[in-house]
């Protein structure tokens, strides 16, 4: 499979090509630093990750806690914390009954959203070299569990199926009206949904109810993105190869996030080769304080060493981005030296 990868139309391409072949599944394989395949922040070299949604979400920053987002949703954000993570004490709950959701919450309007600060930005874009993506936050999962709680939206799940189908549904209705607008003004390549499935080594929820509920609500946004000629990227950092073959039929194209967890080899064989598998890294084991340079290469060079023979594998942070700076930066640069030594081979 090596030999495959070893091609000189690779490097003439844009990165944007080389993505895009790699998502086609139409090889040659590319492996590399792929952050310069996508529009990033000139400062922070962050991909770009436009939001249809940031103004009806209005979720909190950095450094901030107890901020309600639109749904009543509280969120806490301290400096020293990776990221927001609502606050669900003292009674925060914003769904206490799901049985009667509809009393609990509006829609947030997506009607009267200020688009000009998007569409100047996306104005200015390099759409010829590199790839636009846009996201659209906080999955159907994710979703459930930021209004009622971890432990009740499990066990509501379980117990009051039909009414979480429900609930659900009119959330995938107004998510593809959102991402029907973000690609009116926007015109993204990829449009990335946000939605963990799992924990380290297992599945949040059983596949069979993952199947029962979230699966058609899927195949119903996801088909409506892919209609819009529009790749599906789906963000799901934690084990979830129990519904890998789902994936591929609810319209997953790329897989961001797949873990050292999951059987990545069993999960290009069991998909046929359909699902583009972006990741890989394990991040615990190269982002934290005081990591050495060379437990962070030596990571990164046997993950593509492992993974890359699949030609369906290109490796990126689990996370999206590490916690640390410095781990980034060794980390992209092995990815790239390393990735251009796996193709000579």
């Amino acid at each position: 499979m090596s030999r495959m990868l070893n091609d000189t139309r690779t490097a003439s391409s844009t990165p944007r090509d080389n993505f895009l072949r790699l998502v086609r599944n139409q090889g040659p394989g590319w492996i590399g630093d792929p952050f310069p395949c996508f529009n990033c922040d000139e400062a922070s070299g962050v991909p770009y990750l436009l939001d249809a949604t940031a103004l009806a979400h209005r979720r909190t920053g950095k450094g901030k806690v107890g901020v309600p987002d639109a749904w009543g949703v509280i969120w806490d954000w301290p400096e020293d914390q990776p990221g927001p993570v609502p606050n669900h004490l003292g009674g925060n709950i914003v769904v206490k009954d799901v049985t009667s959701w509809r009393e609990f919450f509006d829609f947030p309007d997506l009607d009267h959203l200020d688009w000009t600060g998007a569409d100047a930005m996306c104005a200015k874009l390099d759409r010829e070299t590199k790839l636009v993506m846009a996201q659209s936050p906080r999955g159907l999962f994710e979703f459930s569990h930021a209004l009622m709680g971890f432990q009740e939206a499990l066990e509501n799940y379980l117990l009051e199926p039909e009414d979480m189908y429900e609930m659900l549904s009119a959330y995938t209705d107004w998510k593809i009206k959102a991402a029907g607008l973000c690609i009116d003004h926007m015109k993204p390549d990829i449009m990335v949904n946000f939605d963990d499935w799992g924990a380290k080594t297992q599945m949040l929820l059983p596949p069979r109810t993952w199947r029962e509920i979230l699966k058609p609500l899927y195949m119903k946004f996801f088909g409506y993105i892919r209609s819009r000629g529009v790749i599906v990227m789906n963000h799901c950092d934690c084990y979830a190869q129990d519904i890998c073959e789902d994936m591929v039929e609810v319209g997953i194209d790329v897989w961001q996030g797949v873990t050292p967890e999951n059987d990545v080899v069993s999960i290009v064989e069991r998909t046929g080769g359909k699902l583009l598998l972006f990741g890989g890294i394990d991040m615990p084991a190269i982002d934290y304080p005081g990591v050495d340079e060379e437990t962070i290469r030596a990571h990164i060079r046997a993950k593509i060493d492992e993974y890359a023979p699949t030609g369906r594998y290109l490796p990126i942070f689990s996370s999206w981005m590490p916690i640390h700076d410095f781990v980034r930066g060794v980390a992209c640069d092995e990815m790239e030296k390393h990735g251009a030594l796996f193709r000579a081979r």
